[in-house]
This record gives structure tokens, C-alpha cells and sequence, in this order.
């Protein structure tokens, strides 16, 4: 028989507090939807697979329960070979996890029954996505989807150094290994292409291509982007030293950066990024992922993506 609904739950997601709370969740759910389906990941990308799966089973709503890389992994199993498997299938946020800045974008309400009266009305929004094309930390080169922001530079290291103290088992919020990280991080020089078009080379610090309005636990990286303009907002981070950037952030958090003399916003359908030395690695993150490195090429897909809303 097949389920409609599938749910598709992160028990790990904001610090392991999802499986905890899961029953409550659950019973939350069925009070507003008649019948669903619901599975645990496991593994990373297992909720890509479980999307997947689900939408080629017939599933026209699949809704995930978690963060900003629980919901990076659903949106990327909407996609089969680059391609969307079903326009009709619709993405429905729940949010539970230590990031959900791009619902921020979204304006979707942060609690579980606001966020399922969401859901459970008929209404969905068109969106676009972006489409990053990198390479791996093995050294490959490969394909993601993002619903928010890809970022690399500065921006790239932070995510690395989060998910390490994660592998580690180590307590560490992402603001101290922002802090911790600023203090040995150095400008990369990078050559970069906005639609084909050279911009100057130099020393950069960040590089946000953003879908999204919000990202790294709160900041307004580009608070004008709009999610259904077919644009990218390309912000760029150039010749400033990490502590000055430090002493700026709080401008960040507010949206007022975009007037300091060495930041510049973009909106353009490609961006491309290489590091002008090759052998120097300047990493990537998508959407709070760390997932490798450049050279990269990022891309719009205009309303790629059908989601409650």
C-alpha cells in the first residue's frame, strides 16, 4: 500500500532532542493528518534515499523533521540524475534542530503545531533551488542541491571545524569554532565568474551564494534574496582581515553589512569560484554541511521545488 505522507525524521537532529520528543511529534501528527508514514535516518544521505524511494513510490508529500541539513538531504532525494522525479511531490518542514535558519526565509512559524497547520493546508509555494557543483573531499567531483546558502572561504572553515569537534564527541557551539578558527584563518586569493562574466582577481574572505535570506545560526547573509526571483545573491567578503570581520559580525545579524566598503552583493544565475593557486584548499558548505572544496560552480534552477508554505 502506498503511503501519500511519509515523514522522515533526524532522531539526532538539535542535539538528539528530536528522538525525545518524538512522541510527542508524532501524536501531533496525527491530530492534523489522517495517514502517514514515518522513518528514521540512520546514516548520512539516508534521508536523500528515503525521499527518493518514497517519491517513486507514489508518496506526493514528504515531510522532514530536523535542520538545515536534515532538509538538504530530503530536497536533494526530489532529484533523480539532476532532473526533478515528480513536479507534484511537496516538501513540508517541521523544524527541530540546532540550525533552521532557512524556514527564516520561508517565514515558516518555529513551533511543531503552527508549522503542521502549514502543512495541513492545501496551500505550496514554487521555489528555486541552487545547484553546486564541487569538488569532494576525496577528490571527485560532485552534484548537490541547496535550499539556503552555499558559502566558501571562511565560511567553509567554521562548518570543517564544527563537524570535527562533532566526530569527536566534543561540546563545541558554532560560535566558538567561529572565534577559534578566526584566529589562524588566512584570505584565500580566488578567480571568480559571476554569468561568464571576470570578476577582480584578490584576496577574499567569504563567498555566500545565497537562495535564502539567513544562515550560520542566525546571520542575514543577503536579506533581500528572494526564493522565487530565479536569481543567486552573490555575496563577497574581500581584503578584510578576520578580526575586522569579527568586529563587524554583529552587522551581519542586523542586515546592515551590505553598506561596508568591502562587501559586495551580486545577483546573478552562475557563480565560479576557483582558488588561483591550485594547490591551496579553500573549503565548501552547503547548507550548514561541510562537503568539500573549490573549484566549484554554483547555479540557480528556477521553481525546482514545490514546498509548504
Amino acid at each position: 500500500m502506498t503511503h501519500k505522507t511519509q515523514v522522515i525524521v533526524n532522531p539526532e537532529s538539535n542535539k538528539g532532542r528530536t528522538r525525545r520528543l518524538w512522541r510527542e511529534i508524532k501524536s501531533a501528527l496525527r491530530s492534523f493528518l489522517k495517514e502517514f508514514r514515518y522513518e528514521f535516518t540512520e546514516r548520512p544521505s539516508h534521508a536523500t534515499d528515503m525521499a527518493r524511494d518514497a517519491i517513486k513510490s507514489g508518496s506526493d508529500l514528504i515531510i522532514g523533521v530536523g535542520g538545515d541539513g536534515t532538509m538538504n538531504e530530503i530536497a536533494n532525494g526530489f532529484f533523480e540524475s539532476g532532473q526533478v522525479i515528480n513536479p507534484d511531490s511537496t516538501l513540508g518542514i517541521i523544524p527541530s534542530g540546532t540550525g533552521c535558519d532557512f524556514t527564516k526565509s520561508l517565514n515558516l512559524p518555529p513551533d511543531l503545531k503552527s508549522a503542521l497547520k502549514v502543512i495541513a493546508a492545501s496551500g505550496r509555494k514554487q521555489i528555486d533551488v541552487g545547484r553546486a557543483v564541487f569538488t569532494s573531499s576525496s577528490g571527485r567531483v560532485e552534484q548537490r542541491f541547496f535550499l539556503n546558502v552555499a558559502d566558501f572561504g571562511f565560511g567553509g572553515e567554521v562548518v570543517r571545524e564544527v563537524n570535527r569537534k562533532r566526530l569527536e564527541r566534543r561540546a563545541s557551539s558554532y560560535f566558538r569554532c567561529l572565534y577559534t578558527t578566526a584566529l589562524r584563518y588566512k584570505n584565500k586569493r580566488l578567480k571568480l565568474k559571476m554569468d561568464g562574466r571576470e570578476l577582480p582577481d584578490g584576496e577574499y574572505l567569504i563567498g555566500a551564494v545565497a537562495n535564502g535570506r539567513i544562515f550560520g545560526k542566525g546571520m542575514r547573509i543577503s536579506p533581500q534574496a528572494q526564493l522565487d526571483d530565479g536569481l543567486l545573491d552573490f555575496v563577497l567578503v574581500r581584503g578584510m582581515k578576520v578580526v575586522e570581520f569579527l568586529l563587524h559580525s554583529w552587522r551581519i545579524y542586523l542586515g546592515t553589512h551590505l553598506s561596508h566598503p568591502k562587501i559586495d552583493l551580486y545577483r546573478s544565475r552562475v557563480v565560479e569560484a576557483a582558488p588561483e593557486n591550485s594547490d591551496e584548499e579553500v573549503a565548501i558548505e552547503i547548507d550548514g554541511e561541510q562537503v568539500g572544496r573549490l573549484p566549484a560552480v554554483f547555479e540557480v534552477v528556477p521553481l525546482a521545488l514545490s514546498v509548504k508554505g
